[in-house]
């Protein structure tokens, strides 16, 4: 008994920062050898040796294998949703150009389309379907995937257009109320969903504005309406009709995808509802036999066209293409998990908060947490959830309301996700938008920094963090909320024992040490 005794508090308590810091460090630098010395972008071995290098660490705490493997896999299955979803949009881009919608798509986005004022209207497009959506990967890897093809026929880099398709899909994750991230936030902070949207907008709109004035200002820039130009666009929209059946009711299947989200279906039986009628159309519009719509949703569409602009676009998709996604999808999300349950993180989360003071300083380490739990863990989930847990004490004893906090974790866990390339978030946009990273197409990376609204919404407000606008003290409401819930309110003279504090009735904080 007295063994046991033993081993629990052995588990239960929080490694050295220096400790803490190994895993973290040392996968870092292995993925700097892999990506920069070697120049191959697979990021996989790396993030399992991460794996093995954090388990060391628990097992020198006194944690079993048996804990940590139990850590990996919890964050492994609550995140199978993320997987079914990347397994049904492999399967809808290779259903949808067989079936003509993507192809329809690209026919009339380039005839209607002005290509100076493409950019901008991508950007707005993606954030109108991924708010009905309520899922950024759901639109990146629909309504991108069509988005790509235009811009490419506009001749404008690729990078430019993925830049703009993740700022609106990720944009629109972030203040649907179908998302999960979007409940996420407020639901491990203890605040409402949408005062959480509320709370979100004076940072998303400025953002918006200001992504939407540069993508306007660089459309005029980028495209020339020279007779090359005009001559391409005329190559590919002939060469799409000549391929496939072009018509107004193809796009049925994602208009069906939309409405059934607006009704409120679960992403996942809504994009599976999305292929199957993309399989009728198929059938219907194009001939296409069952084992070929089979064919299509496993290994993806194949042409070749003589037009070489078409083959490159619309050779793609099926569950296959989206295994180089899901396997590191895993690792990177078990990495994350041992990381939790070995309470790394936590340790480096407890030793900021132990030196930060003030609101603002407050706000932007929460923000930058959930930016670097993005980072080394690949995970938006977690991103969320670890520093959610461990900061909204501190804001309840300063008296503010946990709002703030649910915003900061929003901007550092939803809009970074796809900023980096071997987050959950980011493996998606590089398969799902077809940039070829792993090809050695790292000029495509550029999408990140051209991501403005991702990017540009952080440091609004971190902004207004310093300045204190749009920083809401708690109200009388709230604080008698937290009593009523026994929240658990941190003591802000002594910060020291925050790992180990529990909530008394009253709602203010004590210490079991």
């Amino acid at each position: 008994m007295a063994n046991k005794q033993v081993v629990k508090e052995q588990e239960s308590r929080l490694p050295s920062l220096p400790l803490a810091l190994i895993p973290i460090v040392t996968t870092l630098l292995i993925l700097g050898i892999q990506i920069f010395h070697f120049g191959d972008f697979t990021p996989h071995v790396p993030l399992a040796i991460g794996i093995a290098v954090t388990a060391l660490v628990g097992i020198k705490q006194g944690m079993g294998w048996n804990k940590i493997e139990e850590g990996i896999f919890h964050v492994v299955h609550v995140s199978m949703q993320s997987i079914a979803i990347l397994i049904c949009v492999g399967m809808i881009v290779g259903i949808w150009i067989a079936s003509g919608t993507v192809p329809t798509l690209i026919y009339y986005g380039l005839n209607f389309v002005s290509p100076q004022l493409f950019l901008a209207t991508a950007m707005v497009l993606c954030s109108v379907v991924s708010v009905a959506l309520g899922t950024s990967w759901g639109t990146v890897g629909t309504v991108g995937l069509a988005l790509m093809g235009i811009g490419a026929g506009f001749d404008i880099p690729m990078y430019w257009t993925a830049g703009a398709v993740v700022s609106g899909a990720f944009f629109g994750d972030k203040v649907s109320p179908l998302s999960d991230t979007t409940n996420l936030a407020p639901a491990v902070t203890g605040t409402d969903l949408f005062a959480h949207i509320r709370n979100m907008m004076p940072t998303t709109i400025p953002a918006m504005l200001i992504a939407f004035a540069i993508y306007l200002i660089a459309g005029f820039v980028l495209f020339s309406p020279e007779d090359s130009s005009l001559e391409r666009i005329q190559l590919i929209t002939e060469g799409l009709q000549a391929n496939f059946t072009i018509s107004p009711w193809l796009i049925l299947p994602a208009l069906l995808v939309i409405l059934l989200a607006v009704k409120r279906m679960p992403p996942v039986p809504s994009l599976f509802a999305g292929a199957l009628a993309g399989a009728a159309t198929a059938a219907i519009a194009q001939g296409a036999g069952l084992h070929d719509i089979f064919t299509y949703g496993n290994s993806g569409y194949s042409i070749e066209s003589g037009v070489r602009e078409i083959d490159s676009l619309l050779n793609r998709g099926g569950i296959q293409s989206m295994m180089w996604t899901i396997s590191l999808v895993l690792i990177a999300l078990g990495f994350g998990g041992a990381l939790e349950k070995t309470r790394c993180l936590e340790a480096i989360v407890t030793a900021i908060i132990r030196r930060v003071r003030g609101f603002a300083g407050v706000q932007l380490s929460a923000s930058c947490t959930s930016m670097a739990t993005n980072l080394v863990a690949g995970d938006p989930y977690l991103s969320i959830a670890l520093p959610g847990r461990m900061y909204a004490p501190v804001y309840r004893g300063m008296k503010y309301s946990p709002l703030n906090l649910s915003r900061a974790l929003e901007e550092g866990g939803t809009l970074i996700s796809p900023l980096i390339p071997w987050n959950a978030g980011g493996a998606f946009v590089i398969t799902g938008l077809g940039l070829g990273i792993a090809d050695g197409n790292m000029e495509n990376l550029l999408y990140i920094p051209l991501a403005f609204a991702c990017w540009i919404s952080p440091l609004i407000g971190i902004i207004y963090a310093y300045s204190g606008l749009f920083s809401p003290r708690a109200s009388q409401e709230e604080i008698d909320e937290w009593e009523e819930k026994g929240e658990l309110v941190a003591d802000m003279d002594n910060l020291g024992n925050l790992g180990n504090r529990t909530a008394s009735p009253s709602g203010a904080a004590t210490s079991t040490s």
